[in-house]
Order: C-alpha cells, then structure tokens, then sequence
C-alpha cells in the first residue's frame, strides 16, 4: 500500500526522473506535473505514478495539481519536491537586461512559491511533511555572467528557510539542496570538455531529496544542503 503522497514538479526532466524513481521505489504514491506532450510520453505508466498536466505559473493550475495530490484517501500529501527550474548563461551586470534578471527570478522562484503556498495547508492537515526546494552551490558562490541565477537561487534558499521558521509548530520542515553541476546530457552537451566523472549524479540527489521529505529527517528544517559530487 502506498499510503503517502509526493507532489513532484519538474519530474519529467533528468534529476526529477531520478526523483520520482527513488520515490517510487520507497513506496510513495508520486504526483507529477507535466506541460509538453513529450514530457507525458517520456514518463509513461507506472505503478504508483499519477500525472497531472499543470502550468506551475498558473496559480489555478497549481491549485488543481496540489488538489489532485491530496485527493486520495489513505496517502496523505506529506511531501513535496520543487525540482522546477534553470539556468541562463548571462554577461555581466551591466550588459544584463531587466527582462532577463527577471526571467530568472520568475523561472527559479515563482514555480516554488505557489506550489509550496497551495501545499502548505495540507501539508499541515496531514499532520507534517517536508518540503525541498531545488537552490544551487551558486547562491553561495556565484560566478561570472550568472547574477540573475545565482541571485535567483539564493531567493529560492531564503524562501525554504522562511517556510521553516514559520510552519515548524505545525510539523512542516522545508529545506533546500544546493547542487552543482548536475551530470545531464544537456550539461555535457553544453561541457563536452569537461571532467564528467567528478560532477554529481541525478541518482544521488534523488536519494537526498527523498531522505529529507521522510521521517528520518525529521529533526533538520531549514538547512541548505550542498550536493556538489567532487565539482
């Protein structure tokens, strides 16, 4: 019996593919939103595996996608992963545009905010859960032509740490992972030169993902977590 829930966004992509398997596998009902067809025909039917078309900037949208993974009796939502996200390669300040600082907060930050908003109450009904919110090593330590990332990654590290201040008495912990380069196709595609072996895995974020929305962890709220493999 899967007898709790996990709101996956992002989970049609190469973490959140790893993501929605290591839940899978530790008995979880997953719930996962998708928006382009192909995303739909990539994850297929699996056991356990609800999936539910949903623009996560579209606040009845998400509203609908959170209703979806709390209707089913017996498997409470008790968790979910903010995998939503991306990175623009930008130039410097000065030569950076309004719009495209913005784009980047808009893509990393709001996609969070609405979906843990719309969770949250039950969340809190279920008696508690966990929260992820996906920041990176570059909210820490940013690097050049990537303020409008590292800036937004950072916002989405405040946000996590906020949410955990305020529902600790109700039971709900939220943390953020801060990872580095993710071993992607699209990042070796982009890094073809790069020393591949020494960037971190999807599989091994997946299972830090999975530990902090279980109740082994249910003494750590709030901390951002670097998973950064040997980069």
């Amino acid at each position: 019996m899967r007898d709790r829930t996990v709101l996956v966004t992002g989970g049609t992509g190469a973490l959140g593919t790893a993501v929605v398997e290591s839940f899978l596998d530790a008995g979880w009902r997953v719930v996962c939103t998708w928006v382009l067809e192909h995303e739909h025909e990539r994850m297929g039917e699996r056991d356990g595996l609800e999936l539910v078309r949903a623009d996560l900037f579209d606040e009845q949208d998400v509203t609908a996608a959170v209703r979806q993974a709390a209707a089913t009796e017996g498997a409470p939502l008790r968790a979910v992963a903010n995998l939503v996200g991306g990175y623009l390669a930008g130039p410097r300040v000065e030569e950076t545009s309004l719009e495209e600082f913005e784009g980047q907060l808009r893509l990393n930050l709001h996609p969070t905010f609405l979906v843990t908003r719309a969770a949250l109450p039950a969340l809190v009904e279920a008696g508690g859960g966990g929260i992820v919110c996906m920041s990176a090593r570059a909210a820490e330590r940013p690097f050049g032509g990537a303020a409008a990332y590292a800036s937004s990654k950072a916002a989405v590290r405040t946000f996590a740490q906020a949410v955990a201040v305020e529902y600790r008495d109700d039971g709900v912990r939220c943390n953020a992972v801060l990872p580095s380069v993710i071993d992607t196709p699209a990042n070796r595609a982009a890094e073809p030169d790069a020393d591949h072996s020494r960037w971190v895995q999807p599989a091994e974020i997946a299972r830090v993902v999975l530990f902090l929305c279980s109740e082994d962890s249910a003494p750590v709220s709030g901390a951002a977590i670097p998973v950064y493999g040997r980069a």
